[in-house]
C-alpha cells in the first residue's frame, strides 16, 4: 500500500479468530508451477534483480521474484514515491523499459517468474514533473487521466465501516481513480498488458481493498492473459465493510492476520499454539492465501516482526516455509531507522549485506527452507510434537521434517517421523541426521535454532 503515515487509520487488527468461508467459485489461484515461494526484492533496481535471479534465486529454488512498481512516479528519495504513479511509462527510480525487459528475460532464464507490484487504485497527491519527465497535477495526468477520471469523493478515507468511503475516497490523500469507468479500466488493463507483453508472470495489486472486487474482475477480463496470477492487498479489519474474502474470485489475497499473529506468538505466546495454523485460526482457504512474515509496510509500522527482531524473525520465516498454508513471500529490503528512507544507492545492490541491504531471501536459515518447501509441496502435516511451550516439530508426509526450538535453553529428544530410514542433511546447519528403520532420530537443538531434513537431500 502507499505510505502509511496514518497507520492507525488502517485498522490493522490482529489476533481475532473469525470464522471465514470462501465464496463458491473462488479461484484457487496460488502461484502456478511446482515452486510457490516469492522473493520480494523491495526497491531493488531491475538490473540488480536480474543478477540476483541468476546468482541466488534460481539456484535456491525460488519460484518467483516480486519487483517494486515499474511505473513513472513522483520525484523524491523516499521509498513511497514509487507508490505515487504519474504515468504508466516504465521510467522510475528502478530502471527503464529496457532494463525491465532484460530483467524479465534474465530471471526467466534462471527459472524464476516475475511478479510486479502494481499501483492502479490511485495516482499522486501533488503536482510537478515525474521521474520520466511527465508533468502532472493531482487530478490531471496529460495523455492519461483528467479530473473526470477520478472518483467524486476528494476527502481522505476516514471510516472503514463505510464501503463507499473506503472505495471511493482518497487513500492518505492520493487522487483516487474511478475504476467503475470503462476508460479507466481500459487504461489500467493497457498498462498491465504492456507488462504482460514484456513477459511478466503475475501482479500484486496494491491497495486492492480500495477498489471494488467487481472492478478488478472487469480489468482482469481485459488482459491478454485473463488467468494470469494475481495477488491482492486486502488488509483484514474486524467489523470493516470490505473483507478479504470478497476478492478470492479474482485470485490470491494477502492474509495479513497470518503475519500479525506470528508476531504475537513468537514474541509473547507459545509455538505450541501453531498446530492448526491457517484455516483453523479463521483465515482464508490456503489455496487463495498469500502469506508473509513481514512486508515493506508492516516492517515499518510495527504490526509484524521485522529484521530487527533477530531469532524471532528468522524462526518465523523458517516456520512459514515449512508449514503447509498459503503461498509465502520472503520480504527482502534494507536497513532503516527513518521509516520513510528510500533504498541505498538508489536501489543498486552491489552485494548482499553491504550498504545496508539486508537480503533476507539469502539468509542461510531462510534460503535453505525454499528447497525444503519445494520438496515437500502437497504433503500433509504429520507427526506434530510440541512441549506445550516454545518447542515444536512436525513432518510433511514422508518427504520432510522440521523442528524449532524457541526456548531459552537447548533441547535434546528423539523425534518420530514418517521418513524412510537413511541419512539426511540438516539444512539449517549442514550436519547429518540419521533416521532409523522406525522413522526416528535423536537430535539436540540449541536455543533459538531449527532443524530441517527432507527426502532427496542426503548429503550437505
Amino acid at each position: 500500500m502507499a505510505r502509511k503515515t496514518l497507520a492507525a487509520s488502517f485498522a490493522l487488527v490482529a489476533g481475532l479468530a473469525v470464522s471465514v468461508t470462501v465464496p463458491p467459485g473462488s479461484a484457487a489461484a496460488s502461484p502456478p508451477g511446482t515452486k510457490d515461494v516469492t522473493a520480494v526484492l523491495f526497491e531493488w533496481k531491475f538490473d540488480s534483480v536480474a543478477k540476483e535471479c541468476t546468482n541466488t534465486l534460481g539456484p535456491a529454488g525460488y519460484g518467483y521474484v516480486q519487483v517494486s512498481p515499474p511505473a513513472e512516479h513522483i520525484q523524491g528519495s523516499q521509498w513511497w514515491t514509487s507508490y505515487q504513479p504519474v504515468s504508466y511509462k516504465i521510467a522510475g527510480r528502478l530502471g527503464d523499459a529496457t532494463a525491465f525487459k532484460n530483467m524479465v528475460s534474465t530471471c526467466h532464464a534462471a527459472g524464476v517468474k516475475v511478479v510486479t507490484d502494481t499501483v492502479v487504485n490511485h495516482m499522486s497527491a501533488g503536482s510537478g514533473t515525474g521521474t520520466g519527465g511527465s508533468s502532472y497535477t493531482k487530478y490531471n495526468y496529460p495523455g492519461l487521466y483528467s479530473s473526470a477520471d477520478m472518483d467524486d469523493c476528494t476527502a481522505t478515507i476516514s471510516d472503514y465501516t463505510n464501503r463507499a468511503n473506503v472505495q471511493n475516497c482518497e487513500l492518505v490523500g492520493l487522487a483516487d481513480l474511478d475504476t467503475g469507468e470503462t476508460y479507466v479500466r481500459s487504461a489500467i488493463a493497457g498498462y498491465m498488458n504492456t507488462l504482460l507483453g514484456y513477459g511478466v508472470d503475475g501482479f500484486r495489486i496494491d491497495a486492492a481493498k480500495h477498489i471494488p472486487a467487481a472492478d478488478l474482475a472487469n480489468i482482469k477480463s481485459r488482459l491478454s492473459n485473463p488467468s494470469v496470477y494475481w495477488k491482492q492487498e486486502v488488509i483484514y479489519g474486524s467489523g470493516e465493510a470490505v473483507q478479504p474474502t470478497e476478492y478470492t474470485g479474482n485470485g490470491d489475497v494477502q492474509e495479513f492476520r497470518y503475519a500479525y499473529d506470528l508476531k504475537r506468538v513468537f514474541n509473547n505466546e507459545n509455538l505450541a499454539y501453531l498446530k492448526n495454523y491457517g484455516e483453523g485460526w479463521g483465515y482464508m482457504s490456503s489455496s487463495v492465501a498469500a502469506v508473509f512474515v513481514d512486508n515493506h509496510d508492516t516492517e515499518r509500522n510495527g504490526s509484524t516482526l521485522n529484521y530487527k527482531d533477530g531469532a524471532n524473525y528468522t524462526l518465523a520465516n523458517v516456520f512459514m516455509l515449512a508449514y503447509p498454508y498459503g503461498a509465502p513471500d520472503i520480504n527482502s529490503g534494507y536497513e532503516w531507522s527513518d521509516a520513510d528512507a528510500g533504498p541505498p544507492n538508489g536501489g543498486t545492490v552491489n552485494a548482499c549485506w553491504q550498504d545496508g541491504w539486508k537480503c533476507q531471501h539469502a539468509w542461510p536459515e531462510i534460503k535453505s527452507m525454499v528447497a525444503f518447501r519445494n520438496a515437500t509441496r502437497g504433503q500433509s502435516l504429520t507427526n506434530w510434537w510440541d512441549n506445550g511451550g516454545d518447542a515444536i516439530a512436525f513432518g510433511r508426509g514422508s518427504k520432510g521434517f522440521v523442528a524449532i526450538n524457541h526456548e531459552t535453553s537447548s533441547l535434546s529428544r528423539t523425534y518420530s517421523t514418517s521418513l524412510t530410514a537413511g541419512t539426511y542433511c540438516n539444512v539449517q546447519n549442514s550436519t547429518s541426521i540419521t533416521v532409523n528403520s522406525s522413522g526416528q532420530f535423536t537430535a539436540t537443538l540449541g536455543a533459538n535454532t531449527a532443524l530441517a531434513i527432507y527426502a532427496g537431500k542426503s548429503s550437505c
